[in-house]
């Protein structure tokens, strides 16, 4: 019986390790779906992508 018993808390303890970090996921993809959506508001009046300089720069540096 004593067997049981730890499985039994180490079961418990996976799970609410696992529902907290699920719990954290989830709150973190909702809040950056908002700050994604409320960025795009913004640009809506954008010319989108631009190579500057800085990204030229990027692409000489990782060969593309």
């Amino acid at each position: 019986m004593s067997e049981k018993t730890p499985a039994g808390r180490r079961d418990f303890l996976k799970l609410a390790l696992l529902g907290a970090a699920s719990g954290a996921g989830l709150a973190a993809t909702g809040a950056g779906a908002k700050e994604a959506e409320a960025a795009g508001a913004k640009r809506e009046g954008s010319a989108g992508y631009r190579e500057t300089a800085h990204v030229r720069k990027y692409y000489e540096l990782a060969r593309f």
